[in-house]
């Protein structure tokens, strides 16, 4: 880690602090994960329901430190032609056609076969060199001089052969490619890796990686970021949103609403003026909570007790 990152992550307060400056309300243990992986140089493996703020951890994080966030979207196939380098085969060719051309000139003085043969294997290397590199987000991350956040974003959909591909750089910060051999990272990066818990992970990567479990906040943690991410909404609303949505989740859905589908209600419902949530106005938009409309149909029966507790301050 470069001494301005150093300087700013001082303890687990400022790490707080600091997030909450780039608009990301952390828990005590989000910002306990965050010091200590970058004192220990260790990435952070992020679990935890879809919209709770995994990746949003992340690029609150380049954003306070200041640092380049590089992101590898994972799926299934990712490999590390994708991930972390491949060659510039239309520059390769270019030079080959190149080399063709001036091929007289290069063996003109060469009296034997053998001679040719070295001058001709002279030129073999410099097209698999780091000139005729193309960086993907990995090596991106290893070449940044002044450090970055490199984000591996929802690694479980990736393959179990990516995963073990991903060892090297997250033990020891490199990368090897076999016609170079190994890239060192210039400034080790600081490595989010986030998982929706699609399948489990390979005890190897996990044992590589500090462990953080983010699931839905609490009502006071949850009424926070809907403040700090929807400024213009009034305190009584807001309570009510946060009220309403915590006990919409002990319904037995097929997905319950995340932090980001509270975010998007909120703003909705300061679009529409709303002062108070009411049956009707939140039957209407019930679907920015809900994806599954066999969720909307069992969740609609209740909305009246629903809101009525809501309004009345019960969670």
């Amino acid at each position: 880690m470069t001494d301005a990152t150093n300087s700013l992550v001082t303890s687990i307060a400022a790490v707080e602090q600091g997030l909450g400056s780039a608009g990301y309300i952390a828990s005590r243990q989000i910002a306990t994960a965050v010091f200590l992986a970058e004192r220990l140089e260790k990435p952070i493996l992020v679990e935890g329901p879809a919209g709770v703020g995994k990746t949003e951890l992340a690029k609150a994080l380049a954003s306070w430190l200041g640092l380049k966030l590089i992101r590898l979207q994972c799926y299934e196939g990712l490999d590390e032609s994708k991930a972390l380098y491949e060659w510039k085969y239309g520059k390769q060719l270019l030079y080959t056609q190149i080399l063709k051309d001036k091929l007289g000139e290069v063996l003109g003085h060469a009296e034997t076969l053998h001679e040719a043969l070295a001058k001709l294997h002279s030129f073999s290397d410099i097209f698999y060199s780091q000139e005729f590199l193309e960086p993907r987000p990995l090596l991106q991350a290893l070449q940044q001089p002044l450090g970055c956040v490199l984000l591996i974003d929802e690694v479980d959909k990736s393959e179990q052969e990516f995963e073990a591909f991903l060892l090297e750089l997250l033990s020891d910060y490199q990368a090897t490619i076999p016609e170079i051999g190994s890239i060192k990272a210039v400034v080790p990066p600081i490595v989010i890796l986030t998982s929706n818990a699609g399948r489990d992970l390979g005890d190897a990567l996990k044992r590589r990686c500090l462990h953080l479990h983010i699931g839905f906040p609490e009502p006071r943690l949850e009424a926070r970021i809907v403040e700090t991410r929807v400024p213009g909404i009034e305190a009584e609303l807001r309570r009510q949103i946060v009220g309403f949505v915590q006990n919409l989740r002990k319904l037995d859905l097929k997905k319950l609403p995340a932090v980001s589908e509270t975010i998007d209600w909120a703003r909705a419902l300061l679009l529409l003026h709303v002062t108070s949530l009411d049956s009707e106005m939140v039957r209407d938009t019930l679907n920015l909570l809900l994806k599954y409309e066999a969720d909307l149909q069992a969740a609609s029966i209740q909305v009246p007790d629903m809101v009525a507790r809501a309004v009345r301050g019960g969670v």
